[in-house]
């Protein structure tokens, strides 16, 4: 069992102290397609749980993503400009997109672990 947590939005957070590292799901990026574009939040940047963070375009769309929690961007992955299809290739690892340093770390406590994450996206198809 990983120590990831899901959103219904298909972001997905790992928590490490009051810092959240975030990404969008494997779900996401299937449905989504090839990515070939991240726009990423700036560094400072206060987002309020359910603000837009981010974007991402595909061959297929472009899609927001929103932040699960809220806080302040700290550190961004660079490596999505040059390589937007690590998000494609490593969702939950090498294709995270921000860290934010949390307001609140109960915000993340109401989100869907692995198992009920993987229910609710069964139910979608």
């Amino acid at each position: 069992m990983s120590d990831l947590k899901f959103s219904q939005n298909h972001e997905w957070l790992r928590l490490e102290g009051d810092t959240a590292t975030i990404g969008i799901s494997d779900y996401a990026q299937e449905q989504l397609g090839d990515i070939v574009y991240v726009e990423l939040p700036e560094i400072g940047q206060q987002i309020a749980a359910g603000g837009q963070a981010a974007v991402v375009e595909s061959v297929k769309a472009a899609s927001e993503v929103y932040s699960p929690v809220g806080g302040q961007v700290v550190e961004v992955n660079s490596a999505l400009e040059d390589d937007p299809a690590l998000v494609n290739s490593d969702a939950t690892g090498e294709g995270w997109f921000f860290k934010l340093k949390l307001d609140d770390v109960a915000e993340s406590e109401a989100m869907m672990d692995e198992s009920a994450y993987k229910e609710f996206t069964d139910g979608l198809d």
